[in-house]
């Protein structure tokens, strides 16, 4: 008696190799996907490394127009002339920095062509006896010219309140509503120098922006191997039907001894150990 392989070109069997196929597929979409969102962090840690680095350039080559913002010039340095309106500075609350509570300070910045520009000078802790700042150091007085690295607004949140003279979010239009006067309203600068320099220990600047790249590299294996098992489980499963179905042909049963053999001789003497002990009990 021969073994045959005829009953894997059945419906049945045409039906699971579908489906693995399918699964396969699906899984080849995901590994694809997970891959492009690799390359896209990576694209964006590229632009905000350049951009970081990059030589400084006049405010208005930069943002041409105060109410829109170009996302390829974020984190790009520009430079400006005015003076600050310390009366209209406010803080960001809820900012943690490594660790530790406290606040961004927000100064508008009005320049030397009536425009008025947001900066964020920087970080201060949260004080030691109250939820505020022990002091906010002042920025310097007169004519200043600063250099800011342009930064998007932030969404508005809805129901989320602050004291007064605090914001819980850096929203740009929101701010230029507290102050007289056009206000740039597309984007914000964070101070990286100023000339001439303050008195007093400026904030703490902000830190280089690090992507998370995440895991999308292991996740795009991963499915791969998804789609890899799908196809093995399946050869497995006719496999296992092939030696029912022909138990007994001479060569499958010769195979089966054979497996057997090896086992056998890859036994250890705990194996054997351990089948004496399940045979007495």
């Amino acid at each position: 008696m021969t073994g045959t392989w005829t009953f894997a070109f059945s419906w049945r069997w045409v039906g699971y190799l579908s489906v693995a196929i399918v699964f396969a597929v699906v899984c080849g979409f995901l590994s694809n996907w997970q891959v492009s969102r690799l390359h896209e962090k990576e694209q964006i840690q590229a632009l905000v490394d350049n951009n970081w680095n990059a030589d400084p350039a006049p405010l208005d080559t930069i943002i041409p127009e105060r109410d829109a913002f170009d996302d390829a010039h974020e984190y790009h340095p520009v430079t400006m002339t005015g003076e600050y309106l310390v009366e209209d500075e406010v803080l960001v609350r809820n900012r943690p920095r490594s660790g530790k509570p406290g606040f961004e300070v927000i100064t508008p910045l009005k320049l030397e062509s009536g425009l008025i520009f947001m900066v964020d000078r920087g970080w201060v802790p949260t004080g030691n006896a109250q939820d505020l700042p022990d002091t906010v150091p002042a920025p310097p007085k007169g004519t200043v010219t600063v250099t800011a690295r342009v930064k998007p607004g932030e969404p508005e949140l809805p129901g989320r309140g602050a004291s007064e003279g605090q914001i819980a979010t850096i929203h740009v239009p929101d701010l230029a509503s507290r102050v007289s006067g056009e206000s740039y309203t597309g984007a914000y600068g964070l101070l990286v120098s100023e000339s001439p320099a303050p008195v007093e220990t400026a904030p703490l600047p902000a830190f280089e922006p690090e992507v998370n790249e995440g895991l999308h590299a292991s996740y795009a294996i991963q499915w791969v191997i998804f789609a890899l098992l799908a196809f093995a489980f399946l050869a497995y499963a006719v496999r296992q039907e092939y030696r029912q179905r022909n138990a007994d042909d001479p060569r499958v049963r010769e195979a089966v001894e054979k497996r057997e053999r090896k086992r056998r001789e890859k036994r250890t003497d705990a194996d054997v150990e351990d089948e004496i002990l399940d045979t007495v009990h």
